[in-house]
């Protein structure tokens, strides 16, 4: 799927499927694939054997949660995440 695909997906959803929550986006998920190398593989996997509480996706979800908003983004669902992850360690 490329970018402007997932993009219209997200605008389809906002009016279609979500139109009568607050806040939207918390609602949405959206698959990702990615190729990482195999040393964050390794780390991912042994920080979410040791952490019961977290999970693949809720790792990823925080990494870049963590990437946009020490990158200037100014979403309030991406500040939100962030700073509940921090508190959540």
């Amino acid at each position: 799927m490329e970018f402007n695909q997932i993009e219209t997906r997200i605008d389809e959803m906002k009016t279609d499927e979500v139109r009568c929550f607050e806040n939207e986006m918390d609602l949405m998920s959206i698959s990702l694939e990615a190729e990482v190398s195999e040393a964050l593989y390794v780390g991912m996997k042994d920080f979410i054997s040791g952490n019961e509480n977290w999970d693949q996706s809720k790792l990823i979800s925080s990494a870049i949660a963590n990437f946009l908003f020490q990158n200037g983004s100014d979403d309030r669902a991406v500040t939100e995440k962030y700073l509940n992850d921090i508190f959540s360690l």
